[in-house]
């Protein structure tokens, strides 16, 4: 089960209706998690950003207070969430008793001068847990 970003290519952002035709089962997901940053967490901040579109297509970042929280970009049935961690929300993240597959990919995420960048696959309501976890880590770090 590989992602691939469903709108490269594509000129103009995604609307609603295209997002969530595109995204299928897991739009409902999608929802509840920008719903949830924004309520809970303070992430109400939304930019669309379409860096180089006709490679990598379209990304919704969610911001708090100017400050990229996670990234996030629609698939076929799935879409993708990356973040962009400090050193020290690596450790918290470490700490926090993640499930394997993602505590694998956190050893494994590339390590770039900015932070390190992981990026994760949501499939599946369980997906979320992690992925809320590693939200409010980056939030506190």
């Amino acid at each position: 089960m590989g992602y691939t970003n469903a709108f490269v290519g594509r000129a103009e952002r995604p609307g609603d209706a295209e997002l969530t035709a595109v995204l299928g089962e897991t739009a409902h997901l999608w929802t509840e998690f920008v719903d949830w940053m924004a309520s809970a967490e303070g992430a109400s901040v939304q930019e669309w950003k379409g860096v180089y579109v006709n490679k990598y297509g379209w990304s919704l970042r969610l911001k708090h207070k100017g400050r990229n929280i996670v990234y996030l970009g629609p698939g076929q049935g799935c879409f993708m969430v990356g973040f962009l961690l400090s050193d020290k929300a690596v450790e918290a993240a470490k700490t926090s008793h993640l499930p394997k597959a993602v505590a694998k990919a956190l050893a494994t995420a590339p390590r770039y001068p900015e932070g390190t960048g992981l990026r994760l696959v949501v499939h599946r309501p369980v997906d979320m847990v992690a992925i809320r976890k590693l939200a409010a880590i980056k939030l506190a770090n």
